[in-house]
């Protein structure tokens, strides 16, 4: 049988000075020549699972710290940081900022953790917001443990058959001796549901359509029964201020609403069966189409991945107003951007259409620039400023000819259209703007 390796050989280095060892002393230990032991911790040799096995047994090492990565957000998360704007001249590509993870994961954490703290150019203070998007990257939007139990709590009140939102009122009557109750809007003035103890009350707005009255159920259950796991990740995500913490525990919290009414399992054999159809989706599952849309940027399961989409918001004005980035390598467009030529600004003009787009985004960036984006406009009802909204799903182009909305739409890289890099850093004087309805697919509604 083949053993499996792996290159650890900053992690084994470390540990032999923690131990005091020389090379020869360790490698005595191990069973392994000086010479092999060397080549290991310059990672010109892979670290076997014989070898590991004893490591593991002689040194009670810990095997969790080989993927010691995954807390920056791997090579995607260090490579997003790599793109800022102020490394362009040093022209960083992905290889080599493999290379530097490899070789010195340690100090890669170490830029991660002072790119972080510096806030993209602003203090963590005063940028809650985006302290939280970041902790949302570190994980790729994948949060494996709530996704597992919510899946779990799926199964058990088989939300797969009948009527989700009423095994849902069901639950929360059982279990947590809370009815729900529709209220009109005079009385729930600019909010859309309310947590009301006293009453023993879930209390939703007659604004919320269903599949948001289903989705503010799945959030209170989520809420009550994973509550230990939620505060663990929002303790764990070392944030600065109040605010961020927040936010981070509201985007947890709604990610758990998601995993409930969308099982993993289910939902990603459902999008590989459909070709992540968005419009199947929609009714397969009861949900809206920014909650699919949503849902599409989490499908990251050890063994089980699904398509690396991004997501993103943006309000009539064109303002983005909420991204996230999964596992697609997207960055975070910069503040103010605007691309009037893409789909998601024609969405507006119409209204519920799903509208498909072949894009170039950025110029000498070191991520992915080729996207294919699908983008239709939703309704928010039950808020203060209720307004409709632009929700638009991308996916790195080499990736989309398994897309059900990519068919008849040209993947090709010169037929995609140039959005630069924002209009305040452009400066492009061929640029298509206003956006116009020829320039996306429609899709129909």
């Amino acid at each position: 049988m083949t053993e499996t390796a792996l290159l650890a050989g900053p992690a084994l280095r470390r540990l032999r000075k923690r131990e005091g060892l020389t090379q020869a002393a360790m490698a005595a230990s191990l069973g392994i020549s000086p010479s092999y032991l060397n080549l290991i911790e310059r990672n010109q040799r892979p670290l076997s699972a014989r070898v590991l096995v004893q490591v593991i047994e002689r040194y009670d090492f810990d095997p969790r710290s080989l993927r010691e990565d995954e807390a920056i957000g791997g090579i995607d998360g260090l490579v997003r940081r790599m793109a800022d704007k102020r490394f362009a001249d040093l022209s960083i590509d992905r290889e080599e900022v493999q290379e530097f993870l490899a070789a010195a994961p340690q100090a890669a954490a170490a830029f991660a953790r002072l790119y972080d703290t510096a806030g993209e150019g602003k203090a963590r203070a005063d940028d809650p917001v985006g302290d939280a998007r970041r902790a949302v990257e570190r994980w790729q939007n994948h949060f494996a443990d709530l996704d597992h139990s919510a899946e779990e709590t799926a199964d058990e009140l088989r939300l797969s058959r009948g009527d989700t939102g009423a095994a849902l009122m069901e639950r929360l009557r059982e279990k947590h001796q809370l009815s729900v109750r529709i209220l009109p809007t005079e009385v729930m003035p600019g909010i859309v549901h309310r947590l009301d103890l006293h009453a023993r009350q879930l209390q939703l707005s007659e604004m919320l359509p269903g599949a948001a009255r289903r989705f503010q159920i799945a959030r209170q259950v989520g809420a009550l029964e994973q509550r230990e796991q939620i505060e663990t990740l929002v303790a764990g995500a070392n944030l600065s201020s109040t605010d961020a913490r927040d936010m981070f525990r509201e985007h947890v919290t709604d990610y758990v609403a998601g995993a409930l009414l969308m099982p993993y399992r289910r939902f990603l054999r459902a999008c590989e069966q459909t070709g992540y159809d968005v419009n199947i989706l929609q009714r397969r599952f009861a949900s809206s189409f920014d909650q699919i849309a949503q849902r599409l940027t989490t499908l990251q399961r050890v063994g089980e991945r699904g398509l690396p989409f991004f997501s993103a918001r943006f309000g009539r004005t064109g303002r983005m107003v909420h991204f996230t980035s999964g596992a697609s390598g997207a960055i975070h467009p910069i503040d103010g951007a605007r691309w009037p030529a893409w789909v998601t600004y024609a969405a507006f003009e119409n209204r519920g259409s799903l509208l498909t787009q072949s894009v170039m985004f950025g110029e000498g960036e070191a991520v992915p620039k080729h996207w294919f984006t699908i983008a239709r406009t939703v309704e928010v009802d039950g808020v203060a400023c209720s307004s409709r909204k632009a929700v638009v799903l991308g996916l790195e182009a080499r990736f989309a000819g398994e897309l059900a909305h990519a068919r008849g739409v040209s993947l090709a890289p010169d037929d995609a259209v140039p959005l630069g890099v924002g209009c305040p850093r452009c400066g492009r004087v061929d640029c298509l703007t206003p956006a116009s309805r020829r320039l996306a697919a429609e899709t129909g509604p």
